[in-house]
């Protein structure tokens, strides 16, 4: 029994970060697309689930006790966690980075946020990770550093934003819209990023189309854009 506990370990937190990381970017994708629906009826969206009926509205000035207002948070936090779990436990002490250092992963995930600020930046960085470590450790570190990116957007830009407009409703004054836009905006590169990280996650069932494949930093330079696109494509329907 005692031997199998690596396995179960890994079971059960893969178990609960796909599952986080499902109501995560479920949320993030039901929010956006009821965006643009109340920009196109802004009376309201009706909806059936589930043998229920609802109506949701967009409150422009709203007068609302805010200990009563649900925050969207944990679903990320949880996802990022149990990600750098599992990343520890299949690859720092699985075996995997034998021939990479350590150090470089972690670091690479600590100073993404920032290095990451355009699609050239990001393939460079997939270029020299392909030849810095082992094809699949390469491709999950990628994913782990666009899944932090999407975490920090949560906790340190959409979240703060929040505040700031919670405490306005609290004090009886109308919410800052340009703090509305910027955390909105966060929230729709969230959209565009979780198709590349999904991408990564599941490469690891086909390695000779995608990490294993001679050319594997193209490959996912190229589904990186397929991603994007499909997306964009979602997010205007």
């Amino acid at each position: 029994m005692m031997d199998a506990l690596p396995e179960w370990s890994n079971l059960l937190i893969r178990w609960f970060h796909v599952f986080a990381g499902i109501l995560w970017i479920g949320s993030t994708w039901y929010f956006t697309w009821l965006d643009r629906q109340l920009h196109a009826a802004p009376e309201g969206v009706w909806m059936v689930h589930s043998g229920g009926f609802y109506l949701v509205e967009k409150q422009q000035d709203p007068k609302v006790d805010p200990s009563k207002i649900h925050w969207f948070r944990y679903e990320a936090l949880f996802t990022w966690l149990s990600g750098l779990v599992l990343l520890y436990l299949v690859y720092y002490s699985g075996g995997l980075m034998e021939d990479a250092p350590r150090w470089l992963g972690a670091g690479l995930i600590v100073v993404g946020w920032g290095a990451v600020v355009s699609y050239a930046a990001l393939v460079a960085v997939a270029w020299w990770l392909t030849r810095a470590m082992e094809g699949r450790a390469a491709y999950i570190h990628l994913g782990a550093m666009m899944g932090t990116i999407m975490a920090l957007n949560v906790w340190l830009r959409i979240l703060p934003a929040q505040r700031k407009l919670v405490a306005a409703i609290a004090a009886g004054q109308p919410p800052n819209p340009v703090l509305a836009e910027r955390a909105k905006d966060r929230s729709k590169h969230n959209t565009f990023i979780i198709l590349p990280v999904v991408m990564t996650m599941i490469s690891n069932h086909f390695p000779t189309a995608t990490y294993g494949s001679a050319y594997n930093w193209q490959v996912f330079a190229v589904l990186v854009l397929v991603g994007w696109g499909a997306a964009k494509i979602v997010r205007e329907r």
